[in-house]
């Protein structure tokens, strides 16, 4: 009887279920990939709650996700280079064996077949030193990094990064490691902009500034097609916002460039007159290179930057569907939820200690966590074999739970549309 493993499949708006699949039968020339963590993308938010036709070629009944970390479990007869325990990155692109299926590797599956391993083609190597819930960022960081090259950073250069996200942080760090003499994130969220303060980035919050004149008490003022200037090198809008590109427009300086890495729908109108006279540039930066993956790696293994801070919520396999909907809360512009989602990593680990805390609290605790102090932390821990820390953890994103629900019930939180 063969294996049986968990797999998250796409059955429609705000419908996953969590299969049982047949094990994969390694062929002689594969490897089978066990998934360690894996990332919600943007992409995977949309789908769930829009349905079909906003990214990545999701299908109904198919698995879905593509940014994960992962060891290879088993080896076919023919391969000889590459070792059962390998932590690997799979390139999207490549892995399956089927392009089409870059944003659907199945990086919400136990794992990932991959028919013909390469070594820094399909496969690449991932340092030692980089842990493993940095590695499952691997591919947003690429996309972001694709976004800053596509820039054309030169040394002492000046950049604005728009957005707080995964992506936009990914681009603000390598437009450091690229040379950049200052890099400036702005964001809405406080929460998110504090994060990028501890990297060590400028931040503006222009929630309150649409033409984004309070960028140049930061970076300095210049000279443009249209007079008085913001000195910025290189613009990247990570966020969608219109604004950004109109005030890109108006005071953009004289051979500055734009990079669109988000993902919008809409058209947008551009002064292409405006932009001949300025000498200035707008380009588009979707996907990524090997190229990029090669300085991700380099950036995550020089531990400049503590980009684990990104990741603020972890979920186990089974509770995707929540994973999602608390990725979601990110995009809803709410005081009360302040853009407060950065990065949700899925566990298919972490059920066996969330299982075993619950079982080591008592019936009563479980009714009303709030009763659960420091001495009973310390037994609950004891008796789980975790530490206060994961307990704190495992209260603290029930807590958070019940908040948000409690305010879907009040009628107090507004979806954006």
């Amino acid at each position: 009887m063969e294996a049986i493993v968990k797999a998250a499949l796409y059955q429609g708006i705000k419908n996953i279920e969590i299969a049982k699949l047949n094990d994969y039968v390694c062929g002689d020339d594969g490897i089978v990939l066990k998934n360690i963590y894996s990332s919600i993308c943007g992409t995977d938010v949309a789908v769930y709650n829009y349905g079909l036709g906003l990214g990545h070629r999701v299908t109904v009944g198919g698995e879905f996700g593509h940014e994960t970390i992962c060891r290879v479990f088993s080896v076919g007869k023919n391969v000889t280079d590459v070792k059962v325990g390998d932590r690997v990155y799979p390139y999207p692109l490549l892995v399956t064996g089927d392009s089409k299926r870059a944003g659907t590797i199945g990086a919400f599956s136990e794992y990932i077949y991959c028919p013909k391993p390469k070594w820094e083609e399909s496969i690449y190597h991932v340092d030692d030193s980089i842990p493993d819930k940095v590695a499952a960022l691997i591919e947003p960081f690429t996309v972001g990094c694709r976004a800053a090259r596509r820039g054309l950073p030169e040394k002492g250069q000046k950049a604005v990064v728009f957005g707080a996200g995964t992506i936009g942080i990914a681009a603000a760090i390598a437009l450091k490691y690229f040379g950049c003499a200052q890099v400036v994130i702005c964001d809405y969220s406080d929460f998110r902009l504090n994060k990028c303060k501890e990297l060590g980035f400028d931040v503006y919050n222009n929630k309150s500034d649409n033409e984004l004149l309070g960028l140049a008490d930061i970076l300095g003022k210049s000279m443009g097609v249209n007079g008085e200037a913001i000195d910025c090198d290189i613009w990247i809008d990570a966020a969608g916002a219109d604004d950004v590109l109109k005030a890109y427009e108006k005071y953009g300086k004289y051979n500055s460039r734009m990079v669109m890495v988000a993902v919008g729908t809409s058209k947008r109108e551009v002064d292409i007159l405006g932009l001949t006279f300025g000498q200035k540039s707008i380009t588009g930066s979707g996907g990524y290179t090997p190229q990029d993956v090669a300085d991700v790696i380099k950036i995550m293994k020089s531990g400049e930057w503590d980009i684990e801070k990104l990741i603020t919520h972890e979920f186990k396999l089974d509770d995707l569907s929540a994973a999602i909907e608390q990725a979601y809360v990110s995009f809803i512009p709410s005081d009360k939820f302040p853009f407060c989602v950065l990065n949700i990593e899925i566990d298919p680990k972490q059920m066996a200690h969330i299982e075993a805390i619950v079982l080591s609290m008592t019936p009563k605790e479980r009714r009303n966590p709030d009763i659960i102090k420091a001495s009973r932390k310390t037994r609950i821990a004891s008796g789980s074999g975790t530490s206060v820390q994961e307990v704190n953890k495992l209260l603290q994103q029930f807590d958070q739970m019940k908040k948000m629900m409690k305010m879907m019930a009040n009628g107090n939180m507004k979806l954006p549309f």
